[in-house]
C-alpha cells in the first residue's frame, strides 16, 4: 500500500450522483464506480464509522459522497461532514481514510473533504432518518 493521500476542499460531485446512488438503494451522493469488489469492501468499512455525537454511520448519514476505486486500487472518496465546525472534523477524515486503506486490493487512498454541495439531511438514507425518528 502507498502513503498517498489528498485532501482537497473543491471538488463537486456529478448532479446524477445522488440519484444514482439513491434509486440503487446506496447512500445519496454514493457514486457507483469502479471496482466493485474492492468498492463494495470500502462502503462495508464506512458503515462501521461514526459521528461521535450521531448514532448512525456516515454512509447512511449520507457524509459519503462518491467511493471509486480503479483498476490498480488506487481509491477516490469525497466526503463531506454535517457542518464545517463538526466537532468530529479532526477525527473521521483520518478513520475513513483509516478503514479504506485496510480494505484488501486498496494500494492507495485520495480522499477529498468537500463542502460543496453541502450536507443537508435529505441526504440521509431512509433507515437513518427512522433511526433518529425523523419518519
Amino acid at each position: 500500500m502507498s502513503d498517498e493521500t489528498t485532501m482537497s476542499s473543491a471538488h463537486e460531485p456529478g448532479a446524477n450522483d445522488a440519484d444514482a446512488a439513491s434509486s440503487a438503494g446506496k447512500s445519496p451522493g454514493a457514486a457507483s464506480t469502479g471496482e466493485p469488489d474492492v468498492r463494495d469492501r470500502i462502503i462495508e468499512q464506512l458503515r462501521t464509522v461514526y459521528d461521535p455525537e450521531i448514532p448512525v454511520n456516515i454512509y447512511e448519514m449520507g457524509l459519503i459522497y462518491e467511493v471509486d476505486v480503479d483498476s490498480s486500487g488506487a481509491a477516490k472518496i469525497v466526503m463531506t461532514l454535517t457542518t464545517p465546525m463538526c466537532p468530529a472534523a479532526e477525527e473521521l477524515p483520518p478513520e475513513v481514510e483509516s478503514k479504506a486503506r485496510g480494505v484488501e486490493g486498496v494500494r492507495s487512498v485520495q480522499l477529498d473533504l468537500v463542502w460543496d454541495p453541502p450536507w443537508t439531511p435529505e441526504m440521509m438514507s431512509e433507515a437513518a432518518k427512522l433511526e433518529l425518528g425523523m419518519l
